[in-house]
This record gives C-alpha cells, structure tokens and sequence, in this order.
C-alpha cells in the first residue's frame, strides 16, 4: 500500500514539474524567437548599410547563454532548481529593460549589453529540460523531457504575433515595446516556477562531487549526446540567423520574415509531443540519424531556390531536424552522470553548447556579408556529417556491447 502510494505521489509530482516547466519553457522560447527576429531588424536599422555585425546581437544572447550556463547549475546544486530558476528569470527582466531602453536612445552597443543579460537567464532556462528528467521514472523520462522541449512550440505562436503587435506601440523607434514585452515573458517565469517541486539534494550527494570531469566527458556516449546536440543546433542558428536578413535583401516583408521563423519555431518544437514515443519505440540513436538526414535535405532544400516557399520548407525541414538531434543529445546526456555529477556534466555541456552557437551566429553574419546565403548553408555540411557519423559510431558500439 505505501508502494503504491509512493509511486501515485511521485507520479502527480512529475506531473506537476512537466506542467509548470513546460510553461516556463513556452514563455522563454516566445521570448528567444522574439529576439531572433526583432533584434535582427533592430540591428539593420541601427547599421545601416554596413551590416557585418547585424547578427551581433543574436551573437550577444548566445554567449550571455553560455556565460550563464555554469553559473546557473552551480546554483541550482546550491539552492536547488527552483530558486535557480527564479533569479535566473529576474535576470532576464533586467536585460530586457536596458535592451528596450537603448532602442529608445538608438544606442547598439547598450542593446548589446541587454541582449546579454537576457542571454544569462537563458543559461537557467536551458536547464528546464534537464530539470523534467530529474524526478522522472524511468519508463516516461523521454516523454517528460521532449514534452517540455516540445512546449517550446508555443514561442513560435507567441514570440512572432508580440512582434508584429508590440512593433510601434510605445516610442519613436520600432520594436522598443517589443523588449518591454520581453520584460514580461521573464516575469511571468520568474513567477511560475515557483510552482516546481524538485528536492534539492541531500547532503551526501552534495559532498559527493562523484568522477572527475574529464573521465566523463571521453565516455563515448557524452561525446555522440554533444556533438548531437553542439551541431544540430550549430547548423539550426546559421540558417536561422542569416534567414531575416538574407530574406529582408530579397525585399520580402517584415511579415514574410515573420511566418516564415515561426513556423521554423514550429517545426522546431512540435515534433517534441511525439519525439519522445519514437525514441522509446525507435531508440535515441535512430532519431539523431533521422534528424541529421532532415538537416541535409533542408540544405539541399535552401540551395535549390530562394522563393518564399523554398524559405518555408528549408526553415520547417530544419527546425524538426534540430528537435530529433537535440532531444536525443539531451537524453544521451542523462544517461552518463549520477544525481552528484549532474550540475558539472549539465553545466559544461551546455557551456559548451552555447559557446559553439555564439560563434556559429557570429559566423552566419560575416559569411553572409562577404560570401553569401549559398556559403552559410554549404558551411553546415560538414557539421551535419559529424552528427551522422557519430550516431552510427555509437551505435556499432552499443551492438557490440550487447552482443558481449
């Protein structure tokens, strides 16, 4: 009987944590695909004709992302993932405020900064899908992770709608009411995650700092889960940083620009409601296999043509692409630490992770500037290899080892 009891609580407590996680994951990705569009146009406006550091400040959030990253899970190891969450969403109000306030005073370098400090709460919020596998059973860890990655589609609704009706309401200058907006989405987190209901851990597995680091990291199947999830979101961020200004070149409209990331949002996050039960059906590694071939055929895709539906079809391709091989780097990633080793193995996989995208956006601006949208997504085929071969690799691992 208290078995059975145990095993009800703890199931209506994953379930709580999906739930209040995955509403923190939809306001932060409304929040991300917010600013993946408007401050690609905020920065053509504020450059100009000179546009080699128009995806500057993409670039900005992704390494306050990465600058946040280890910060936050040492956190949430000291005071739990609530509290984590919390300050790294109060984080978040902040830049958005100075990001909105130097739209008002037409000052780049400042927008910068408060792209940054909103990049910092995202090295929190990455950590919302790690966070759903915590207290999980094992039977439904995969879906309670990519439910809450998959949450993520709402931002594609959200994120593109608050854009286009938040562009000129407050100030002279476009979009500073969007960053107002932005503001809020962290707020409303800041608040929600307050609900989560993860324990902190005991003091044993506090004062274990369990394997070294290093010994991890060369486990073959933490190599396959962050090449996995370090290129496919790699190759995911060039095309998606470089498609606002390539389509603006091609004089496509601010809403052509729009539909088109949102429903690469869309693609990016709904599959995540099912990615889950084909794991579990397929196995993790199958999916990343899937996913890199979906990669490729956006490329081919992209360099096919430059209509508006060519623009649709290589931004959904990739974005469902991107949701298998980052699902299962991530699950990939849960099967190699203990509870103890978990804030270190999250923490520099997402340090990581983030420092590869800061470059690989600060890369789509200065490829495009001098090369040109035929050389942004030729630059993604060699990462999109690596992920391949690498599943295959632990794959012929995984069979040897069962065969043994």
């Amino acid at each position: 009987m208290e078995e059975t009891l145990s095993s009800s609580e703890n199931s209506k407590r994953n379930i709580n944590n999906v739930v209040v996680l995955a509403l923190c994951q939809a306001l932060h990705n409304s929040g991300r695909t917010l600013t993946f569009i408007a401050a690609s146009l905020v920065s053509i406006s504020m450059l100009e004709d000179n546009l080699t550091f128009v995806t500057a400040p993409v670039t900005m959030m992704l390494v306050g992302t990465a600058a946040g990253t280890l910060p936050s899970a040492y956190l949430m190891r000291a005071l739990g993932r609530k509290w984590g969450f919390a300050i790294g969403s109060l984080v978040g109000v902040f830049g958005s405020a100075v990001a909105a306030y130097a739209i008002s005073i037409d000052t780049f370098l400042l927008f910068n900064i408060g792209i940054f400090m909103f990049g910092m709460y995202g090295g929190a919020a990455q950590q919302y899908r790690f966070a759903a596998a915590d207290v999980a059973p094992e039977h439904i860890k995969a879906k309670s992770v990519a439910i809450v990655i998959a949450m993520g589609v709402v931002g594609g609704i959200i994120g593109p709608e608050t854009v286009l009706l938040t562009k000129n309401t407050i100030g002279a200058l476009p979009f500073e009411g969007t960053f107002w907006a932005l503001g809020v989405f962290c707020l409303l987190s800041a608040v929600i995650v307050l609900g989560v209901d993860i324990p902190k851990l005991t003091k044993k597995e506090y004062s274990n700092t369990g394997r070294p680091l290093s010994k991890i990291m060369l486990n073959h199947t933490f190599i396959v889960a962050l090449i996995a999830a370090l290129f496919g979101y790699a190759v995911m961020n060039l095309l998606m940083t470089a498609t606002p200004v390539t389509m603006r070149s091609e004089t496509f409209t601010d809403n052509n620009i729009t539909r088109v990331i949102q429903w690469h949002v869309i693609g990016m996050f709904a599959p995540g409601f099912f990615t889950g039960s084909l794991i579990k059906y397929f196995g993790v590694v199958r999916i990343i296999v899937v996913g890199s071939f979906l990669l490729l055929i956006s490329v081919c895709v992209a360099l096919s043509g430059d209509s508006l539906t060519h623009f649709f079809i290589t931004l959904f391709c990739i974005g469902v692409g991107w949701n298998f091989t980052f699902t299962g780097g991530t699950l990939l990633i849960t099967e190699v630490h203990s509870p103890s080793e978990r804030a270190k193995v999250q923490g520099v996989n997402d340090f990581i992770l983030f420092t590869g995208l800061a470059l690989s956006s600060l890369f789509a601006g200065v490829i495009y500037h001098f090369m040109g949208w035929m050389w942004v997504n030729l630059a993604t085929t060699p990462m999109i290899i690596a992920v391949l071969l690498s599943a295959i690799w632990l794959r012929t691992i995984r069979r040897k080892e069962q065969a043994q």
